[in-house]
């Protein structure tokens, strides 16, 4: 696998990894300016040289993994007798410049219900660099048309139609830290994706319905084994409360521009 499959694979996987360029040669250097190379926690792909320059590397973009640092960052190497080296000197003469870009995971939300508020939030949120799961039971609710529409933004996209959407939340499909959104067309689904995602660590859950909608979930999911401070982790009614209107796009974007919220407090 090259550094370009390596960025798509680490990306679709959810990944972090820094990708490493060879910025300025300047003399003789094992490899030319624009090589690159990808570093994850685990593995590399790709070379910018070989010996004491790409150990460095490595090891400064592990560090800036364990950092979670997100800006880039401009190192240089001496490949001379005299240059300062911890893993073996390497004696072409040049000198080297090479930038170092962190690339973090993408945050992943996931919309249960794909009805016309679902779709259209799916809409907008596909135009956004996360991993996108669509969630609904029913595998024709959407056209062609409307799917190619949904793949062709910044999101990765995944659809899932099972039977029961909350089998969706099982597993590690879904990230510890990913966003989960219900607004299915059936309250019984509501009710067990609730159940399902209180069950397990997620970055925040939000319910589509009003606060008697609410009242009587919390009724049914105390009666599942959830306590109150359980029950504190769904967001119920959802979106932002003075943007008022019941037409499905509205409502999604008031949902959207709430979602944004929670993503920017979750990244920083």
């Amino acid at each position: 696998m090259d550094w370009v499959e390596a960025v798509a694979t680490l990306r679709a996987e959810g990944v972090a990894h820094v990708l490493v360029t060879v910025i300025e040669v300047r003399g003789h250097a094992p490899r030319d300016a624009g090589t690159k190379m990808v570093v994850s926690g685990a593995s590399t792909w790709g070379s910018i040289g070989g010996g004491n320059m790409e150990i460095t590397a490595v090891e400064r973009a592990r560090g800036m993994l364990a950092q979670r640092a997100e800006g880039p960052e401009v190192v240089e190497f001496g490949l001379t007798e005299h240059a300062s080296t911890e893993h073996g000197r390497q004696c072409c003469g040049g000198q080297v410049r090479g930038l170092l870009e962190p690339i973090g995971v993408r945050p992943t939300v996931a919309v249960f219900g794909l009805g016309h508020v679902g779709h259209e939030l799916a809409r907008i949120v596909s135009r956004l660099d996360v991993a996108l799961h669509l969630v609904d039971s029913r595998a024709t609710i959407l056209t062609p048309e409307q799917r190619a529409d949904l793949q062709g933004g910044s999101a990765s996209v995944r659809f899932h139609h099972p039977p029961a959407p909350e089998s969706v939340l099982a597993g590690d499909l879904l990230p510890e830290d990913a966003h989960v959104l219900v607004l299915t067309h059936d309250h019984a689904e509501d009710i067990a994706i609730c159940d399902a995602a209180l069950r397990r660590p997620l970055g925040s859950i939000g319910l589509i319905g009003s606060r008697a909608k609410w009242a009587r979930f919390r009724v049914r999911l105390h009666a599942a084994g959830h306590d109150d401070a359980a029950l504190e982790r769904i967001t119920c009614p959802i979106g932002v409360g003075d943007i008022t209107g019941k037409q499905p796009a509205v409502i999604a974007v008031s949902v959207a521009a709430d979602l944004l919220r929670t993503l920017q407090k979750a990244s920083t």
